[in-house]
């Protein structure tokens, strides 16, 4: 049987949400643990609170509390056996941890969806998919990022994996509206000359190839590699 790969930032991007759901489980038992030991609400909730934020910090000095501090002596252990005592409401006990646990469940699931769908995510998810040679994936996500944020640079970047694809007439508006955008990558007019003359726009290819000679990364002392490129293809 065989297992899917996985990179390491796909890895920890799944066990981002199973943190946050451990989390909210220590807190919500947390918070039960300190109703169910008589502690007042505001310390339980405080208690709890502390745990979801400050997990591996915070538990611990927790359980030293209930395992030393609340633990009663024998003596007080035999009185309180031999005194009767009022049977508390469980459904009142209860009632705080279930509230509790249901908003931070929503918050937490809430906070993890948008955060999932933020520009930054997109763009994160893209160059690991880069990485991972998934290019349907890549351009799926630049796609996504810009539907959230018109960004010079990332119609450029999904210009490159469109061409790469042999998407021609996609790549070639990308990279267009990346010129207009104002992204001031050199190369552009080198991109946008292949795409042109990989679609067969040869005169139009000319002129690109052409305004790429004459920006700096030709003219410069040492020019760019490329620019050798585009004098054999003019």
């Amino acid at each position: 049987m065989k297992f899917p790969l996985i990179s390491a930032g796909e890895f920890f991007e799944l066990l981002r949400p199973a943190a946050y759901v451990l989390s909210v489980v220590l807190s919500i038992w947390v918070l039960a643990s300190a109703r169910r030991r008589g502690y007042r609400w505001f310390a339980g909730l405080a208690w709890a609170l502390g745990t979801f934020f400050l997990p591996f910090v915070v538990l611990p000095f927790f359980l030293i509390c209930l395992i030393f501090i609340s633990r009663p002596s024998s003596g007080e252990s035999a009185a309180v056996s031999n005194s009767p005592s009022p049977s508390p409401s469980i459904s009142y006990r209860f009632l705080l941890p279930t509230v509790y646990g249901s908003i931070l469940l929503i918050a937490t699931g809430v906070y993890l969806y948008r955060d999932h769908n933020t520009v930054d995510a997109h763009l994160a998810r893209a160059a690991q998919a880069k990485l991972s040679s998934k290019s349907a994936k890549t351009i799926r996500e630049y796609r996504a990022a810009l539907s959230l944020e018109d960004n010079s640079h990332t119609h450029k970047l999904l210009g490159i994996e469109l061409a790469e694809a042999g998407q021609w007439t996609e790549a070639l508006n990308e990279f267009r509206l990346a010129e207009r955008g104002g992204e001031p990558d050199e190369l552009l007019p080198f991109r946008i000359a292949q795409v042109l003359k990989a679609s067969g726009q040869h005169s139009a290819a000319v002129i690109e190839y052409q305004r790429f000679l004459n920006s700096h990364a030709c003219t410069q002392q040492l020019p760019d590699s490329r620019c050798e490129v585009a004098r054999r293809d003019l």
